[in-house]
């Protein structure tokens, strides 16, 4: 599942600096900000803007030829640890076969997202950020993963800006690679972060017409037996709908409760047994809890499994959005904000909208949805903690 590459790392003193959330969670101002930090932030790669394509292929060449970003010289694969306060995950960083039925995804994508990524993957001839996948471990790999961070001595050691530490070991011995790939030969895992990112590895693959480095992706492996992930919810807000208005035409098939406090109405949801939203914007938030059950029935797909219907964020996109408010979810139409409650209340009146606001998913529920071969809808799960972006990269040209 999981093979050595030769990793392309920052020659910089703080390398801190140049590291970056995942390019799906930088806003522009947030991007400038980054910018500000360090010239050579990662940043300037991964968001380039639509225009300059290019110029992140110009400038990726720059900084290799400067010596900003260095190759290591021998195939590896990469320990990786994230440890704050209440943060403490491990995982290995590699390259997974783009083809491979060993890597399950779970969520839909969007033909936006991969356009982009893929306009820039094709610039550049690089993986610039891995994408995030958990597996039921448990095996010598993932000894392996403690065993080094334990005891042997780091190649980074950073402290980053949000008060998390990364950490990261290259494994370049050829009996430990080799005990690795027969541990993980048979194994599956899931996309926890990177659906976007795995397709424009797939469309990218679909392109080239012989083997080649596009033949693999970057990807983190954390065995989520060891290191369960935290899984956040990722809300909406939808433009132009007044929360007043998406409250009133809510309650022909939901019971609406209204708070005059959004603290209380997300009490409400986070005690809630069964489908349940909360929207907030200008004026009091409104808790909908217990849908007309046969309304529901009649909206949803008859050939989903009854997981996958039950879930909130179908409920959300199959239900709420299009049969009770008549909005198609595009990425125009819905916006989306990742667990941050207040920046989605903001985010809805500047745009004279409604927030919605949603429960996060359960990891099992996740699990068993993809093992049924289904994809819950788009941005339903926001799992963390996310790797830094900066750290290791892959240019093809390195192999």
């Amino acid at each position: 599942m999981l093979r050595p590459f030769h990793g392309v790392r920052y020659a910089v003193a703080d390398v801190a600096a140049v590291t970056s959330p995942p390019y799906d969670l930088i806003s522009p101002g947030d991007a400038q900000t980054l910018l500000d930090v360090h010239p050579n932030n990662v940043v300037r790669l991964i968001l380039p803007g639509a225009d300059h394509y290019a110029d992140a292929h110009l400038l990726l060449e720059e900084w290799l030829t400067a010596g900003v970003l260095v190759t290591d010289p021998d195939p590896a694969l990469y320990v990786y640890e994230q440890s704050g306060i209440g943060v403490l995950q491990r995982g290995l960083i590699g390259v997974v076969g783009v083809d491979s039925d060993a890597v399950l995804p779970h969520e839909n994508v969007m033909p936006g997202p991969v356009a982009d990524r893929l306009a820039l993957m094709r610039s550049t001839e690089a993986n610039l950020e891995p994408i995030f996948l958990l597996y039921a471990g448990g095996g010598p790999a993932s000894r392996l993963v403690d065993e080094v961070a334990a005891g042997r001595e780091p190649l980074m050691d950073v402290a980053g800006r949000d008060g998390v530490r990364h950490r990261l070991w290259a494994v370049t011995d050829t009996a430990e690679i080799t005990a690795v790939a027969a541990d993980l030969a048979q194994r599956q895992a899931l996309i926890a972060d990177g659906h976007h990112r795995f397709a424009t590895y797939q469309a990218l693959r679909a392109e080239r017409a012989t083997p080649g480095p596009w033949d693999c992706g970057l990807a983190l492996l954390v065995d989520s037996t060891a290191y369960p992930p935290d899984l956040k919810a990722i809300h909406r807000v939808i433009p132009g709908l007044p929360l007043e208005e998406a409250a009133a035409r809510a309650k022909g098939a939901w019971r609406v409760h209204e708070f005059g406090s959004l603290e209380d109405a997300l009490a409400g949801l986070a005690s809630a047994s069964g489908p349940a939203f909360v929207l907030a914007g200008e004026g009091n938030s409104h808790l909908l809890t217990d849908p007309d059950p046969m309304q529901v029935e009649h909206a949803m797909h008859g050939e989903r499994s009854a997981r996958w219907r039950a879930l909130g964020t179908s409920i959300l996109n199959e239900f709420l959005l299009p049969k009770v408010w008549g909005i198609e979810d595009d990425e125009r139409t819905v916006l989306i904000v990742h667990h941050d409650v207040d920046a989605a209340v903001r985010l809805a009146r500047q745009h004279q909208g409604t927030a919605v606001l949603l429960n996060p998913l359960k990891a099992d529920e996740v699990f068993a949805v993809a093992a049924n071969g289904e994809r819950v809808p788009r941005k339903s799960t926001s799992f963390a903690p996310k790797p830094a972006t900066g750290l290791v990269l892959r240019t093809f040209a390195a192999g």
